[in-house]
Order: C-alpha cells, then structure tokens, then sequence
C-alpha cells in the first residue's frame, strides 16, 4: 500500500520517516511512501531533495491510482476537507490529532468515510507512550492497591511553538495540541463514565489561544485524575503521580526515572514527627523506613510502529482499529466540556 503525505511540516516528516523505518521491518504488510505533498514551496523542495516525490496539488494526490491511502498531517482547520476528499477518491486515510475543530465536524468526517469504505483513523500515537503503558500496568497489576487519583502532566518553558498553533481559525492552543493527547489516554485508563469536570486555560503570552491548561476529572468510580499542559514551566514537575490505597508511584519524565513506594503495613508505629517551617508534625512526617519498601517501576515498552502496524492490518481486513471512532468522538465531547467549564468558571456536571 501506498502513502501519502499531505502536509510536509514537522509531523509530515516525522511520519515519512517512520513509515519508511515501518517497511524495513515489516514485510508481511509493506507499506511504501508514495510522495507528500505541501502548498509551502520550499517543504516541497526539501522533500525532493531526500528523495520524495513533490505532487504538484492535493488533487494530482487523489488521482494517482497507486496511492491506496493518505496521511493528513496539515493544520487542523483543513482536515476535514482533506478527508472528505481523500474518502471521495476511494483512499483510506490516517488523519492526525485532533480529528476536526469540533464534534460535529469529526462525525462528518467518519460518515463519509463510511460512505466511501474506507478506513478511517486517527493517531493517537500517545497510547504507545512506554510512561503511559507502565501507568495502565501499574494500576492493573494493584501494585499500590487501589488507584485513587492519577496526575498527568507535560510542561515546558518555551511557549506555544510555531506560527498556526497561535491562532484559533486553524485550531490552535494547548488543548488541541496536547489535552488531546493526555484526555485521550486519561479515557484508556478509566473503565467509567465522568461524573464532573472542570477546566481552567492559561494565557500568559497573550496569545488568542490558550497556552496551556489545568482540567480535572471526577468519575462515577470515584476516581480523580487531573491533567496539566504547561508552557511556561521552567522546572521539570513529574510526568506521573499515581496514588494508591497502598502506595504512591512516581513517573519523572519521557526516560521512565522514577519508582514506587508501597506500604509494607496499614499503619506506621514506628513513625518520628518532623519540625516543619516554623512548627512540628508527625501528620505529615514520612513513613519509617521499616514500614515502606521502594520497588522500580513496572516498565512496560510499546511494540514499534505499532500504529502503522494496526493500519495496515486494519486496511488488509485482518482486525479493528486500535483507535475507533467512539474513542475519538468521547475525547472530543470531553474538550468540549472542557471549554465550556473554563469560559463559565465552573464545574459542569456531565456523563461522557
């Protein structure tokens, strides 16, 4: 099967490479790179200068008989209109995150998909994350008991990136760049409807998009998890804090640093207060040594190119999507809601 690319930026790249290392590897389901296409000259340039065929339009794409499926990796006001012509042509499609600008819009999408017959789906390339895998293997193997509360958060210091990203006609913000990523693995690891949510943006660059953003969750299980997307951090926070009945795991960072502190016993007997600032406690004083014992982490390690891998055999008829359509809609009723919450200032009581 045939690829290709259509938006020749960072991701476009990022994808041509992989498919290409993809193919190398995976004979049973070749997939080949059939050229990309860019409306920015000089992306084109750069593409035939590593060896990629430059189509000359997004049409001259969906008239090529050899190409089987496109890879939509364009800003995302115009991923819609890709779509519904890449489905009008009878080529399957992977589209990148977020699906559309809004629930409505991504439903389009998937219906005239649907009409057409062809495959549909999104990359949610975050569920392949090791970190997130390792959370999913921490709380079903009840390692520190029952899991409570989950924090997940990416920070970093150098404001919004790129130009597009600033501004909302081309659905711009840390919410459609990131929350995505992070409310979709959040609805993985959560067997239960949300009970309620509540969602604050940031805008300190002043931009007219939101630079960054702070959403928790309550869900019907009782479990709270809260995601944190910052771009004015100037510290390394942990990637993870997952709080159990039986104790507490800790995922620093992409490298997987970090541990687990589990309880040996439900209470410490042994426990010695603390001078604390300017007073004493014992309520706030770490457990004893004797009473705790630190393990690694579980690490759990994603198979390589996996997406690619369920495409492929998606498109050869040989299982389902990894990420299916109700998947993605659920991540967008959530984002919604989100907004919702952060323009009113308050929690929204909603089962998504």
């Amino acid at each position: 099967m045939k690829i290709a690319v259509i938006g020749y930026g960072g991701m476009g790249g990022y994808h041509v490479q992989n498919i290409r290392e993809y193919a190398a590897t995976n004979p049973a389901y070749p997939i080949e790179v059939a050229g990309i296409y860019d409306t920015d000259p000089q992306r084109a340039e750069a593409a035939r200068e590593k060896g990629l065929r430059a189509y000359a339009s997004a049409e001259d794409v969906f008239a090529d008989a050899e190409v089987g499926a496109v890879l939509i990796a364009t800003p995302n006001d115009v991923h819609a209109q890709y779509a519904y012509a890449a489905a009008q042509a009878g080529k399957h499609i992977i589209c990148e995150k977020p699906i559309a600008m809004s629930v409505r819009e991504a439903e389009k999408m998937y219906a005239a998909a649907q009409k057409a017959g062809v495959v549909l789906e999104v990359h949610q390339n975050r569920r392949w994350d090791d970190d997130f895998l390792t959370v999913g293997q921490l709380i079903k193997a009840g390692t520190i008991g029952q899991v409570y509360k989950i924090e997940s958060r990416v920070v970093g210091a150098n404001g919004i990136p790129g130009a597009w990203r600033k501004e909302r006609a081309h659905g711009g913000g840390m919410m459609l760049d990131w929350g995505v990523h992070l409310i979709d693995q959040m609805l993985q690891l959560v067997p239960s409807e949300t009970k309620s949510v509540y969602c604050e943006y940031s805008y300190i660059y002043g931009e007219e998009v939101d630079d960054g953003c702070e959403l928790h969750v309550l869900f019907e299980n009782g479990m709270r998890y809260d995601v944190v997307v910052a771009t004015d951090c100037f510290r390394r926070l942990p990637r993870w804090q997952v709080y159990g009945t039986e104790g507490t795991a800790t995922i620093e960072d992409w490298d997987l640093a970090g541990g687990v502190t589990r309880a040996k016993c439900k209470r410490d007997t042994q426990i010695v207060g603390v001078r604390a600032g300017n007073g004493f406690t014992k309520t706030m004083a770490q457990r004893s040594d004797a009473s705790i014992e630190e393990l690694p982490l579980p690490v759990v390690h994603a198979q390589p190119f996996a997406f690619y891998h369920n495409f492929a055999e998606v498109v050869a008829g040989k299982v389902s999507p990894a990420v299916r359509k109700e998947e993605v809609l659920r991540v967008f009723r959530l984002m919604e809601a989100a907004e919702r919450s952060a323009q009113a200032n308050e929690v929204i009581k909603i089962k998504i």
